[in-house]
């Protein structure tokens, strides 16, 4: 956490890739962490990370996974911490105006969410047989955007879990259109436990796995195209030669949460993860 990221997400002009310069070190010191094998201590929320410098950079960055913080080469705010620093809080932060630190903790998560569903909807309108949507896709777009936009009360007062409710009754639309196209009879594994599955070479191309686990999962080979993944859980599945071209909501975070190789096949807006 703390660092540019490595890979651009799909939003362009909506600022939805993290710019960690012009942020004030937000998820290393507003979310909590547990110790375990993602993260090396305990910290609760609103208390900095130790190795938080004073400059909110990363002290470690470079050596995450070498120290014990597998955990925060895997997460991605989706461009949300710059908007509530240089945004919302209008570029003071929260050492030198300690007045603000709570509500713009508790803002953080709240648009950290508010960007995840704007990266996921434009996504959907890059998506051409998504077309019959399009047009509320956009309205929900820039209905997000103007949230995002809202005063700290305003955000901190949002029901955010009705708003995903909605959005998502697109998304799944949108996903129901695109794998639509596949021929046969598509497996849905939607929300399936499949940790530590053997799914080597499986063909699931058009599946739906929209928070499925696959922790631990064998998906070398496998065949993903058009598979939907939104919220799959990848962490430390083997994606070895896996073929993802044109997985449909496919995150960064989860790529970077999972095993993979020279061979595994991605998506043009996302890159090979550095420990690949």
């Amino acid at each position: 956490m703390s660092e540019k990221r490595e890979a651009p997400s799909p939003g362009g002009s909506l600022d939805l890739q993290a710019d960690c310069a012009n942020c004030f070190g937000l998820c290393c010191v507003a979310l909590p962490f547990a110790a375990s094998a993602d993260f090396a201590v305990d910290k609760p929320a609103g208390k900095p990370c130790t190795n938080l410098g004073t400059d909110f950079r990363c002290g470690i960055h470079t050596r995450l996974r070498d120290e014990g913080f597998p955990g925060c080469t895997v997460f991605d705010c989706f461009g949300a911490g710059q908007k509530v620093s240089q945004i919302t809080f209008g570029g003071q932060d929260w050492r030198q105006a300690p007045q603000t630190a709570r509500q713009m903790f508790d803002v953080f998560p709240v648009m950290r969410q508010l960007h995840e569903l704007l990266r996921y909807v434009t996504e959907a309108l890059a998506l051409p047989p998504a077309r019959p949507v399009h047009a509320e896709l956009r309205r929900a777009l820039n209905d997000i955007d103007r949230l995002t936009h809202g005063s700290a009360e305003s955000l901190a007062e949002l029901d955010v879990p009705a708003l995903r409710h909605d959005v998502n009754a697109l998304l799944l639309r949108t996903s129901e259109l695109v794998r639509a196209a596949v021929p046969g009879r598509r497996k849905n594994h939607r929300g399936a436990d499949l940790i530590g599955a053997r799914l080597k070479g499986a063909d699931l191309r058009g599946a739906n796995l929209r928070g499925a686990y696959l922790i631990a999962a064998d998906l070398s080979r496998a065949d993903l195209r058009t598979a939907d993944v939104i919220g799959a859980d990848f962490r430390d599945a083997d994606l070895s030669g896996a073929d993802l071209t044109g997985s449909i909501f496919l995150t960064q975070p989860q790529l970077n949460a999972a095993k993979g190789d020279a061979a595994t096949e991605l998506p043009p807006a996302l890159s090979r993860p550095a420990h690949w």
